[in-house]
């Protein structure tokens, strides 16, 4: 696999206030495609970032209508991966990818 492909499986990192804290539980958490897959993420995160993947859970975010304005808004859904490093390695997500 080219590099281009492993970075495709990944959109972005998700930061705020409750992933940082998961971070001290060795947790990283990415916004991911729709059609990506638990083995395809391992696979992708050990090759990209050289670390052990303990475990991979995948939250399904639904599409929302919101109400600005008196107008309806249509929000996209996305999927969020939850990924468990093995205990005493890390992702720095501040240096970029």
């Amino acid at each position: 696999m080219n590099k281009i492909h492993l970075y495709d499986k990944i959109l972005s990192p998700v930061v705020t206030e409750k992933s940082t804290n998961l971070s001290n539980q060795n947790k990283i958490i990415f916004k991911v495609p729709i059609g990506s897959n638990k083995t395809s993420l391992k696979k992708n995160v050990e090759k990209i970032f050289k670390v052990n993947v303990i475990k991979v859970n995948i939250i399904n975010k639904k599409s929302s209508i919101k109400i600005s304005r008196g107008k309806k808004i249509k929000k996209k859904g996305y999927k969020k991966a939850i990924i468990t490093l093995k205990k005493g390695q890390n992702i720095d997500l501040t240096t970029g990818i």
